[in-house]
């Protein structure tokens, strides 16, 4: 790779990085084709974007980008794949469900929301993290519920009014 082409790739990352506040990296190294096809596709129908980089190429681009990384460059080592996406828990979950197969992938660390999270023992609590739409449900669901009681206990007393009436 020419000193341009690298140029090139740590912008693209760079890039990537500023786009996204979640970012899992994982070794998925020892992979064979049918699987790692089979990764890559579970991940594209959860909109998760699935790239092999280069730790030094990465480790650029981190330091680069506005994210404060911390200690996640410190995991670049080995075979590394980024996973970009949208939903917090969407790589951890494909992460783990891989994982009942195989012993691979293994996560190295994860950015979310300016959280650091390294080493491979974190992936349970990293796949249960809620999503943003999940989190949403739920407080409106608590907003709704005293509003529901209200109105059922409303509509109990007006019902039983009118059978008093008849």
């Amino acid at each position: 790779m020419t000193r341009e082409e690298k140029s090139i790739a740590i912008e693209d990352l760079t890039a990537q990085l500023a786009g996204t506040n979640i970012i899992y990296i994982s070794d998925i190294s020892g992979l064979n084709a049918e699987t790692t096809s089979s990764l890559r596709r579970a991940c594209f129908k959860a909109g998760i974007k699935l790239e092999v980089v280069k730790n030094t190429l990465l480790a650029k681009a981190m330091e680069a980008s506005s994210n404060d990384y911390g200690d996640l460059p410190s995991v670049l080592s080995g075979n590394s794949a980024i996973f970009i996406s949208d939903v917090a828990n969407a790589p951890g979950k494909i992460i783990k469900d891989f994982r009942k197969k195989s012993a691979k992938p293994v996560l190295k660390g994860a950015y979310i929301n300016s959280e650091i999270y390294i080493g491979d023992d974190q992936l349970d609590a990293l796949a249960t993290i809620k999503s943003k739409e999940e989190l949403l449900g739920e407080l409106i669901g608590l907003l709704q519920s005293p509003a529901q009681r209200i109105i059922s206990a409303l509509q109990n007393k007006f019902a039983g009014s009118e059978e008093a009436e008849a």
